[in-house]
């Protein structure tokens, strides 16, 4: 049995996570969980799957969450310690971290410092820490096995030793549901249009990010230091019908995709069971002859800028990717509160970007300390 702690376990990829356990029940254990906000769903997790340890990150809920569950032998913490303290002390072999945004970071830290290796679906981790995080997993030996559905299939088409060979990485994007759309089509644009995507079902924030294009900005960086590959050496291509998770050219100009059905329970499947490949029971079969066609773009990185501005983040490096992950997750929520239109998500952030100076010697608390100061400046910009 594999001992499993799942970060994030209420989410989007926590419940898919929980699903390819239930399918998988000889081979997974769960000994730890975390939970935001959905106090019913955490209680009903703990019940089931009684995990030695549990945490809301909400600290106002932890009294009435430990009520409901004073019958059960989990031990509840709370807060950001409290996430931390079921990353690293359950006894797992592997941590699915899928708590949402910069949130993760700091319990993902916490379990790799156990030497338990990360499952990881929270891009922002990478995003806002990546030099910090690979050279940690490298310290203490640690295995860092992408989750999102395109690092996932960049990792399967190179898990044949020819790594070595690797010329580019072309990086799938569904196009959000505003694809070939221009600005002046999407000064009107609603929270509820903006969360219709047309393929996946995600939480809200990330799929707000998948109608900027800033998630597969987020991707990009998120791939760099994964793979251990330039900026340059990454290109976005926008694949409508999400068939193709990505590819990765070789130097003899020959490509490697990886393909199946929009379906997160895939990816998790195969980072769980890594590196052995277990009959699939969770999803369906891609019927290619059904698909019928594949079809594919370039993003417009004018119109939706975002991804141009993840790019410049890295390219400018140090600090400057941690600082603008935050500016994006504070105008992300308040686009969602209805606070300001979408098109000035991307023009905030930018204007964020060019107020920041960042540091390029940097440690954890530094990137902690940029992602605060992105937000207070967009909140200067748009609330005074």
């Amino acid at each position: 049995m594999k001992k499993i702690t799942l970060l994030g376990s209420t989410g989007s990829i926590g419940t898919q996570t929980l699903k390819v356990v239930d399918r998988n029940s000889d081979k997974f254990a769960v000994t730890g969980i975390t939970g935001n906000r959905n106090i019913e769903l955490l209680e009903n997790q703990i019940r089931k799957y009684k995990p030695s340890k549990a945490a809301i990150a909400d600290e106002a809920l932890f009294k009435s969450l430990k009520n409901n569950i004073s019958d059960t032998d989990t031990k509840l913490y709370a807060g950001t310690d409290g996430l931390c303290e079921v990353a690293a002390y359950t006894g797992a072999d592997i941590a699915v971290s899928s708590i949402m945004g910069i949130a993760g970071l700091l319990p993902t830290i916490a379990a790799i410092n156990q030497g338990i290796d990360i499952a990881l679906a929270n891009k922002e981790t990478l995003v806002t820490a990546g030099r910090l995080i690979t050279n940690l997993c490298k310290e203490k030996n640690v295995k860092l096995l992408p989750v999102d559905s395109e690092h996932s299939a960049i990792f399967q088409c190179l898990n044949s030793d020819n790594s070595k060979f690797l010329k580019k990485i072309i990086l799938t994007a569904s196009g959000g549901p505003f694809y070939g759309k221009k600005i002046i089509d999407l000064k009107n644009i609603t929270p509820a249009q903006a969360l219709k995507h047309p393929n996946w079902s995600m939480g809200r924030k990330i799929t707000i990010d998948s109608a900027t294009l800033m998630n597969k900005g987020l991707e990009v960086i998120e791939a760099k230091w994964l793979f251990g590959v330039e900026v340059s050496d990454i290109e976005v291509v926008v694949h409508r019908e999400s068939i193709i998770h990505s590819m990765v050219q070789f130097t003899d100009n020959s490509v490697l995709a990886q393909l199946g059905l929009p379906d997160m329970c895939g990816p998790i499947s195969y980072a769980l069971n890594y590196p052995n490949r277990e009959k699939c029971i969770v999803g369906d079969e891609l019927d290619l002859a059904k698909i019928a066609s594949l079809t594919f773009g370039k993003p417009d990185e004018e119109t939706f800028k975002c991804l141009a501005l993840a790019k410049k983040a890295i390219s400018i490096g140090g600090t400057m990717p941690a600082f603008m992950n935050g500016a994006n997750e504070a105008v992300v929520e308040m686009f969602l509160n209805e606070e300001i239109g979408f098109c000035e998500i991307g023009e905030t952030i930018e204007k964020a970007m060019d107020i920041y100076i960042p540091k390029y010697e940097y440690n954890l608390d530094d990137v902690v300390n940029a992602d605060v100061e992105s937000r207070n400046i967009v909140n200067k910009l748009i609330r005074g």
